[in-house]
């Protein structure tokens, strides 16, 4: 089924948005690999005359990543009402390559605030639809994940959370195997 690149937006040790990642991860049925991106910390800031060959090192390895993947699933928090600087930064690497065109690409938002993070999963989108990605509408999901539902090993072990991530990964593992290209007008 090939593998998911799976991205934690945060860069906060033990957050609920790499639980929800670790949990994806641990959910993925049979024959279905996930690769966890670890180091959205060490990317360069992001800079257009550095986006040629030679890329930076952390930069070649995350397109690297990005174009081996089948699809990629993010979980991120929201700062200050927006998207976070690590992810905006990891994003806008990812404009100057061709590797995320017509890739399936899920989210879970777990964000229990009253704004829901809103703002950020909008930007997320934008600059996803930008890059030319596939949007898949029912691997999108809003859940919320209170630290509290997180046990000590990073796992969220919730039987609803667990059941709703689940369905999320089918949901992305289908657009997977059904190859449907990307659909830049809808």
């Amino acid at each position: 089924m090939g593998s998911i690149l799976m991205i934690s937006g945060s860069v906060r040790d033990g957050s609920v948005n790499s639980a929800v990642i670790a949990t994806a991860a641990e959910l993925l049925p049979y024959g279905t690999t996930a690769v966890v991106y670890d180091a959205i910390g060490d990317l360069p800031h992001f800079n257009p005359d550095s986006d040629r060959d030679p890329l930076p090192r952390y930069v070649s390895e995350l397109r690297r990543q990005i174009e081996e993947s089948s699809a990629l699933f993010f979980s991120t928090p929201e700062y200050a009402g927006a998207m976070p600087g690590a992810l905006k930064n990891l994003l806008e690497w990812t404009v100057g390559g061709a590797e995320t065109s017509g890739k399936p690409v899920g989210w879970i938002n777990p964000s229990s605030t009253f704004t829901h993070a809103a703002g950020t999963y909008a930007s997320l989108r934008t600059v996803l639809d930008y890059t030319g990605a596939n949007v898949v509408e029912q691997a999108c999901v809003d859940i919320p994940v209170p630290r509290a539902l997180i046990g000590k090993d990073g796992i969220v072990h919730d039987e609803e959370v667990r059941s709703t991530i689940s369905r999320t990964m089918r949901a992305l593992i289908g657009a997977i195997e059904s190859g449907k290209p990307h659909d830049p007008l809808r």
